[in-house]
């Protein structure tokens, strides 16, 4: 995981426009929003990214913890959120040192690829410990092994023609053939999960899950899983 997170550490151009980017966070807020089940809530969000959209959710729950693995923007979340008395901005380190059983929530969108399997075993670990008995994982944004990147291309596509930076992205396609991005992940690749693999990963990490029918984010080709304590029904 350390190279994709000095990728997204540096200048990159994964996004097509300011607008892009606004959007896709907008969604993922949006989704995230849709599991928080209490304004009482304490929330997780697990490699969160840049996570523009954040006092949204903050102002859904009673407490963000905004977790980034890479430190350039982790910093940046912190000046960006200093005001905002809800949300509280932490290294993955930090997670291990949090009470056992103080989150509701915990999300976990569009990270998994970029982890070994080794890796994912680790953090579910930490987030199981985290969870509060009834608590929630979401994992979302699963790519699958028999959905190449074409469907992400398309997905991108029918995103930017619905809000209108089509132009854009059809630009940002053509400059990330030719970037650091695509470099890579044909060198390093993503993790894959079929639907099955997943679940049965979550139940030796001590989770009880199922997939979610619809997709964190504007990608409906990947999968979301919601996922519990063992001890707990879905």
């Amino acid at each position: 995981m350390d190279e994709w997170i000095d990728y997204y550490d540096s200048t990159h151009t994964i996004y097509a426009s300011r607008l892009h980017r606004d959007l896709h966070f907008q969604v993922i807020a949006r989704d995230i929003i849709g599991y928080i089940a209490s304004p009482d809530a304490v929330v997780l969000d697990y490699a969160c990214g840049e996570a523009l959209s954040a006092a949204k959710v903050a102002d859904a729950c009673a407490k963000l913890y905004l977790a980034e693995p890479a430190p350039g923007v982790r910093g940046r979340l912190i000046a960006r959120f200093a005001p905002n008395t809800k949300i509280r901005v932490r290294s993955l380190e930090d997670l291990t040192r949090m009470a056992e059983s103080s989150v509701d929530l915990v999300v976990m969108n569009s990270v998994a690829q970029y982890m070994t399997p080794g890796e994912l075993d680790s953090a579910l670990a930490v987030i199981r410990r985290l969870l509060k008995p009834n608590g929630r994982l979401v994992l979302g944004d699963i790519l699958r092994p028999e959905v190449g990147m074409a469907k992400d291309v398309l997905a991108l596509l029918k995103f930017a023609a619905a809000h209108g930076f089509l132009k854009d992205a059809l630009y940002g396609l053509a400059s990330t053939a030719l970037s650091d991005y695509r470099q890579l992940r044909t060198r390093v690749g993503l993790q894959r999960y079929s639907e099955d693999e997943m679940i049965e990963k979550l139940a030796a990490s001590g989770f009880t899950a199922s997939r979610a029918h619809q997709n964190i984010g504007h990608n409906p080709w990947r999968m979301t899983f919601v996922a519990r304590h063992a001890f707990q029904r879905n």
